[in-house]
């Protein structure tokens, strides 16, 4: 792995690339690099999540997921590495069971709304759904795990139940979708 950053304007990326983590140069519009990017910008979304009201044992979970998030942006950023394993992904499953135990069975879609942390959770489920795209992209043209595809699709799945778990910590209850509901203005 490359050497840490101890500084942050290094002015290298002036040309248009970037440095990856084998200390290869890249374009800042590579498929690995929006990759890498969509990863960033879901874990600073998980961050934004964290400042709201949730349960401790949720908010563990999440502190978790970022750091594992971190380690995916690692892993995308050293082409060839690998970070995440099949245990992280088993979490992951594990966590769905356990949240989705707690929550009424759907008749309906619902709408990403509801409380103020229900709704970041679906921003992160949408970014997190971006993130997954982008990989599977970057998995098309260069050789990746399957592990950063499948925890990304696991998360994402993770991320809606969440929406609905903290919509019944905050009171509250999903949003349903109503089918044919009358759009009119006015």
């Amino acid at each position: 792995m490359a050497t840490r950053l101890s500084k942050i304007a290094t002015r290298t990326g002036d040309d248009g690339t970037t440095g990856l983590g084998d200390g290869s140069r890249t374009t800042k519009d590579a498929l690995r690099v929006q990759a890498m990017g969509d990863v960033d910008e879901l874990n600073s979304h998980l961050g934004l999540l964290l400042c709201e009201d949730m349960p401790d044992a949720l908010r563990e979970e999440l502190i978790t997921i970022q750091h594992d998030l971190f380690d995916l942006g690692g892993e995308i950023c050293i082409p060839g590495f690998s970070l995440l394993t099949d245990e992280h992904v088993l979490r992951l499953d594990n966590l769905l069971a356990k949240y989705n135990s707690t929550l009424p069975v759907l008749a309906e879609f619902i709408l990403p709304a509801g409380s103020r942390a229900a709704s970041q959770a679906h921003i992160c489920r949408t970014v997190c759904r971006r993130a997954e795209r982008a990989i599977v992209a970057l998995g098309l043209v260069e050789m990746l795990h399957p592990q950063p595809r499948q925890y990304v699709n696991r998360l994402s799945d993770l991320l809606f139940v969440i929406a609905r778990v903290l919509n019944r910590f905050a009171g509250g209850t999903d949003v349903m979708w109503q089918k044919g509901r009358d759009r009119s203005v006015g």
